[in-house]
This record gives C-alpha cells, sequence and structure tokens, in this order.
C-alpha cells in the first residue's frame, strides 16, 4: 500500500466510520450526527472515499471499510491518541483542550515528529515506574512557578 495523502476531513470521516464499527455499524445517519454535519455532505464524502477504494457503501446500507481505508482509520486513530497522550501525559493539558488539539495536529504531524514523540513517551513510561520523573516534575514546577526550580 502506497502512502495515500488525504484531507484532514476526509481522514476524520474514517476515523468516524472505525469508531462507530467498533460499537457496532456505521450508517450515515450515525456519521452525520458524530461528525455535527448534515447526511448530504456524509453522502459526498463516502462517495469520495468510495472512488479511492477506501470505503464501500451502498445508498440507504451500512459503511464499510475496506482493508486499506481500515487502514488508514488506524493510523489516524494511533496519531490522535499519541498526540493526546503527550499533551495530557507529559505537558499536562487539559484534556477537553489536548483532545481538539490533537484533533488538529493529527493531520498535520511529520511521520518523523510523531516517532520521536512516540519514543519520547515511552522514554518517559520506562523512566517513571508509576512515578512522574523527577525532571517532569522540575518541568511542571517551572510551568506553575515561571522559573526554573531553585532560581529565585
Amino acid at each position: 500500500m502506497g502512502k495515500r495523502k488525504l484531507s484532514s476531513n476526509m481522514e476524520d470521516y474514517l476515523e468516524a466510520i472505525a469508531a462507530l464499527k467498533k460499537k457496532g455499524i456505521a450508517s450515515v445517519k450515525d456519521l452525520a450526527k458524530l461528525l455535527n454535519v448534515k447526511t448530504s455532505s456524509v453522502t459526498s464524502a463516502l462517495n469520495t472515499l468510495a472512488r479511492s477504494g477506501l470505503v464501500v457503501h451502498e445508498r440507504y446500507g451500512y459503511i464499510e471499510l475496506t482493508p486499506e481505508g481500515e487502514n488508514l482509520a488506524y493510523e489516524v486513530q494511533r496519531r490522535h491518541d499519541m498526540l493526546f497522550k503527550f499533551l495530557t501525559e507529559v505537558l499536562k493539558i487539559d484534556p477537553n483542550v489536548a483532545k481538539e488539539d490533537a484533533c488538529r495536529m493529527e493531520h498535520s504531524v511529520s511521520h518523523q515528529t510523531l516517532e520521536r514523540i512516540t519514543k519520547f513517551i515511552k522514554f518517559v513510561e520506562t523512566c517513571s515506574h508509576n512515578d512522574r520523573p523527577d525532571w517532569l516534575k522540575s518541568f511542571d514546577s517551572y510551568f506553575k512557578n515561571k522559573r526554573a526550580p531553585g532560581v529565585k
């Protein structure tokens, strides 16, 4: 499978379809509700995704992801999850803000940056032993007090 570049909007549709499929079925109505768009917008997006070979959808039928569509949806969700984890667990961003930011960032972050963030998170997890490492606690203190710990 070659690297396919989709618009952020189309990536959002794939991600939403996958989320609905996890709960059971994906329909046009459910997708419109989840994405807060009109059903005509969903139909248009599904036609685009079907022409790209990423979904299978017959009028008034359920939506299925093709294997390639599933892979792309998984990749978008993985990027989102990693960015959300970085924002909430490392930078201590409010989860509601982090959710929105991760959603915007997931569409534009480079593979290199995402892999570095992923490795950073794994590094922090291996250092932490179920507690926040001292150097990250120092960062928390710096953020809260507007100065480095020990500096007056």
